[in-house]
């Protein structure tokens, strides 16, 4: 963690547990990216798949309540959506802890989950102008 003249005046055990504080919020972030990956790359599997699988057989499947696309689209948007609220979460405990305790290291967690969250709006533009 990286010190500045706020947080240099606070006891070694103060310093430490905000450390662990902060390591705590970055591996739950992590979990919150693994989600969101295994949603957004499972609708774009879904999706991929029955497309190949109609063009394969060269006549609409069947559908049910939702077309795969649908499904698809509806489980990246999941991803997404899950990726957002765990960034804006993150981002707010982030903030509390600098105001409260000084200088607090860049959340690198955050610039990642964001770019993932961008990939998957890009693959849900994908999936809409397709079709």
């Amino acid at each position: 963690m990286s010190t500045d003249d706020s947080s240099g005046n606070l006891p070694e055990s103060t310093v430490l547990a905000v450390e662990r504080t902060r390591l705590a919020s970055e591996r739950t972030m992590m979990s919150w990216i693994r989600t969101a990956i295994s949603l957004i790359t499972l609708g774009f599997t879904i999706y991929k798949f029955f497309q190949y699988r109609q063009q394969m057989q060269g006549q609409p499947i069947t559908e049910g309540f939702f077309s795969s696309r649908d499904f698809g689209m509806m489980m990246i948007a999941s991803g997404v959506i899950a990726l957002m609220i765990a960034i804006f979460g993150h981002e707010r405990d982030m903030r509390r802890m600098r105001k409260r305790y000084g200088t607090v290291s860049v959340s690198f967690a955050s610039v990642l989950a964001s770019l993932i969250a961008l990939l998957g709006l890009l693959g849900l533009a994908e999936i809409l102008l397709q079709q």
